[in-house]
C-alpha cells in the first residue's frame, strides 16, 4: 500500500515536472526582448537561415523548443514567405504555427511621391519582398504598363499616394492589381466629373497636379497654381513650368533655370512644346490632384517665386507686371548668390 502511494506520487511528480518542462520550452514567452518584433522570411530563406533570424531575438530555451517542434513538424519541407509578428508573450507553438501556417502581419505601405519609376522601385523593394529591377521593368515596359491603360510616361499615374495594408511577399502582379484597384477607388464619380468639366482625362489631371506640386509645397497655394497653369492650357500657351527643365535635364538639384537650358530637345520641356508633357514629372499628391481638381477661378497668366523664399509666388495678368515680379526675384537669387 505503502509502495503504491510512493509510485502514484513519483508519478505525479514526474508528470508536473514534464508539464512544466513542456510549458519553459514550448509556451513560455519566447522573446529576450521586452517587445514585440517582426521577422521577415523571403524566398531564399531555408530552416537553418530562419533559426538564424530567430536566435538574435529567442531565449535559449525558446529556441530549443522552437527547433523540436519545427524537427517533428517538418518545417523544413515548406519554408513560407512573409512578415511575421512575434508578440512578447508568444512561446515557441505559437511561433511555429505562424510561421508553418503562412499566417503574416499585414504592412502598412505608404507610396512616396517620388519622381520617377527607378526612385519608386528602390523604395518600394526596402519596403516589400519584391525585386527592384523586376519592379522597374514592368512599370516601365509598355506592354505590362498597357494592360493597366497606361504607357511608360504615364504609368506613375497608377500609384496614389496614400497608406494601403499589404502583405509584405505580395506578388508583382498582385501588387499592380492593388494599385489599380486603390486607383478605382480614388477616381469616384465626383473626381471624374470635375475632370470630364475641365475637359482634362484624369492622366492630364495627375500630369498637371504633378508641375503644381513640384512648384510648391504650400498646399493652400496649390488651386491657385493650378488655375493660372489651367488658364495657360486652355489659352494654347505654352505652361513654360521650370519644374518641367529640371525633369528634362534629370537634375533635380538645379536651383535656378538658365536661359541656356530652355533650349533641350524634350517632349518635357514646356517651354518648347505647348501643352502639357508626355505624362507625369512625379507622383503628384493627393492635395495637388485635389487642388487642379478645384482649382481656383481667375485671370491670371503668369507667376513667379516671391522674392521672400516663402515658396509662395507672386501672380500676374500681363507679362509686363510678370516681369517685375522675375527682375524683383532674381535680384533676389543675386543678392544670396544662388547659381
Amino acid at each position: 500500500m505503502i509502495t503504491s502511494k510512493k509510485f502514484i506520487f513519483a508519478a505525479v511528480v514526474a508528470l508536473i515536472i514534464i508539464i512544466g518542462l513542456c510549458y519553459y520550452y514550448f509556451f513560455s514567452a519566447m522573446l529576450s526582448v521586452g517587445e514585440n518584433q517582426y521577422v521577415y522570411i523571403d524566398a531564399d530563406d531555408n530552416i537553418d537561415s530562419v533559426y538564424a533570424k530567430l536566435e538574435p531575438i529567442a531565449t535559449q530555451h525558446g529556441m530549443t523548443g522552437f527547433k523540436t517542434i519545427a524537427r517533428h513538424g517538418s518545417y523544413g519541407d515548406k519554408i513560407r514567405t512573409g512578415r511575421y509578428e512575434i508578440d512578447k508573450n508568444n512561446g515557441a507553438f505559437t511561433v511555429f504555427r505562424k510561421l508553418k501556417s503562412g499566417t503574416q502581419s499585414p504592412v502598412s505601405l505608404t507610396i512616396p511621391s517620388v519622381r520617377t519609376a527607378d526612385k519608386l522601385a528602390e523604395v518600394l523593394s526596402k519596403k516589400l519582398m519584391l525585386d527592384s529591377l523586376e519592379l522597374y521593368d514592368a512599370i516601365t515596359d509598355s506592354v505590362k504598363c498597357a494592360k493597366y491603360g497606361y504607357t511608360p510616361e504615364t504609368m506613375l499615374c497608377l500609384f496614389i499616394p496614400n497608406t494601403y495594408e499589404v502583405y509584405w511577399n505580395i506578388p508583382l502582379d498582385k501588387f499592380l492589381e492593388k494599385m489599380e484597384s486603390e486607383n478605382d477607388k480614388f477616381w469616384n464619380a465626383e473626381r471624374k466629373k470635375k475632370a470630364s468639366e475641365m475637359e482634362l482625362t484624369e492622366v492630364e489631371v495627375m500630369t498637371l497636379a504633378s508641375i503644381v506640386d513640384e512648384e510648391t509645397t504650400n498646399n493652400e497655394e496649390k488651386p491657385m497654381i493650378a488655375g493660372m497653369y489651367y488658364n495657360r492650357l486652355k489659352a494654347d500657351m505654352p505652361l513654360q513650368a521650370d519644374p518641367t527643365i529640371k525633369f528634362a535635364l534629370n537634375d533635380f538639384s538645379i536651383q535656378r533655370i538658365y536661359h541656356n537650358m530652355l533650349k533641350i530637345d524634350s517632349p518635357y520641356n514646356t517651354y518648347k512644346y505647348e501643352g502639357l508633357p508626355p505624362g507625369p514629372i512625379r507622383i503628384p499628391s493627393v492635395a495637388g490632384i485635389d487642388a487642379v481638381l478645384n482649382y481656383v477661378h481667375h485671370d491670371y497668366l503668369y507667376m513667379c517665386a516671391k522674392e521672400d523664399f516663402s515658396g509662395t509666388h507672386n501672380f500676374a495678368q500681363t507679362y509686363e507686371e510678370h516681369l517685375k515680379n522675375a527682375a524683383n526675384y532674381a535680384a533676389a537669387l543675386n543678392e544670396r548668390d544662388i547659381k
